[in-house]
């Protein structure tokens, strides 16, 4: 039987309760151990065995034995009123901070950051930033983005995307751009290689060895690229690449090349090559929307892995590094798989219109 003067017995669904809990991974320290000392006391110790036990404070041992006597197991939980470290700033305070972050800016700079609102607001710059994190503001941070105003954004929108979530049977659809202007760079001074506890180093100034331009076509369906750098990128060296494509690519199947406005891809001679070839289809992504061309991404893939951190002493050592990147792409290629649907794209354009028609202009 327990003993003492606070003894009391333990129902079986509570000492179940208190056990899970004592025991959980994301139970806290303190009710971990408020439960056990429950348990304890449900086991018949006294306060100073039970202080002794759990290398406790009697007087905590006391406390929770009489609120669980008192309130129940849901007692164990509970944080008494007056308990804590108390806010320094109030609620009137803090939303001043958040307003004065959304709504203004500082004299002569065009946002906040931490030192200037605190020292606007008299408060400090640590204050300030944890203000920020439990409101997920980053003034610091800004993204960009364009409307497109083509006429046609929906009848283009709708046939590219149609293209990747249903793509025709008996054809290939190749994603077709050019990223011009790459440049040879070769640096002033040796770079240091990575180590332990530092990053790889390189100069910030280089010398320019001239440039090329990169006409590529993803396949979307395998991700194998058909890659061709020529010095320009007049309507000339795109006929060239398509007559690349078309010769790297099975006469059996249909071409849907998805391109952008660019005005090479809609030059006379390049018009009339496509009616001379019935398999060869070229569909147009709207203005301002680059972001639907599948070849974007591998673009900023080929400049990451490869082109912004090489030396380059020459143009044809750039794009022998560029055809190397391209032949390693193509012994294991990966699909880029397109999810958006029309309507979900078209949801999101209306509501950035609707934002962007709310704010007043100057």
């Amino acid at each position: 039987m327990p003993r003492g003067a606070n003894a009391f017995e333990l129902k079986e669904p509570d000492k179940r309760q208190l056990r899970e809990w004592a025991t959980a991974f994301g139970t806290p320290q303190q009710v971990a151990l408020r439960c056990r000392i429950v348990l304890a006391a449900g086991e018949g110790l006294s306060d100073y065995e039970i202080a002794a036990k759990l290398q406790s404070n009697r007087k905590t041992v006391m406390l929770w034995r009489r609120r669980f006597a008192q309130d129940g197991v849901d007692a164990l939980w509970e944080v008494a009123a007056g308990r804590g470290r108390k806010p320094i700033y109030g609620l009137e305070k803090i939303q001043a901070i958040v307003d004065t972050t959304l709504r203004a800016k500082p004299k002569g700079a065009t946002h906040w950051s931490c030192r200037t609102l605190a020292a606007a607001q008299g408060i400090s710059k640590s204050a300030v930033n944890r203000i920020w994190q439990s409101h997920n503001l980053k003034p610091h941070r800004t993204k960009t983005f364009k409307l497109s105003r083509d006429a046609k954004f929906l009848e283009k929108l709708t046939d590219v995307v149609g293209l990747y979530l249903n793509p025709p049977q008996q054809a290939l659809v190749l994603c077709v751009d050019e990223k011009s202007q790459i440049q040879a760079l070769d640096r002033t001074q040796p770079g240091l290689p990575i180590k332990k506890g530092r990053c790889g180093t390189m100069t910030h100034d280089y010398k320019r060895n001239g440039t090329t331009t990169l006409f590529a076509a993803l396949e979307v369906l395998q991700g194998r690229v058909i890659g061709q750098c020529h010095e320009r990128h007049r309507h000339q060296e795109f006929l060239r690449f398509l007559r690349t494509i078309d010769r790297d690519t099975p006469k059996s199947l249909d071409r849907h090349l998805v391109v952008d406005n660019y005005a090479t891809h809609k030059h006379p001679n390049v018009q009339a090559w496509i009616k001379r070839h019935k398999r060869f289809q070229i569909h147009f992504i709207p203005t301002s929307s680059s972001w639907l061309n599948v070849i974007e991404r591998w673009f900023r893939d080929i400049t990451e892995q490869r082109i912004r951190r090489g030396t380059f002493r020459s143009v044809e050592q750039l794009e022998a590094a560029i055809e190397d990147y391209i032949d390693r792409h193509n012994a294991s290629p990966k699909s880029f798989v397109w999810t958006a649907k029309a309507e979900e794209i078209l949801a999101k354009v209306r509501r950035a219109r609707a934002a962007l028609n709310k704010i007043p202009t100057a």
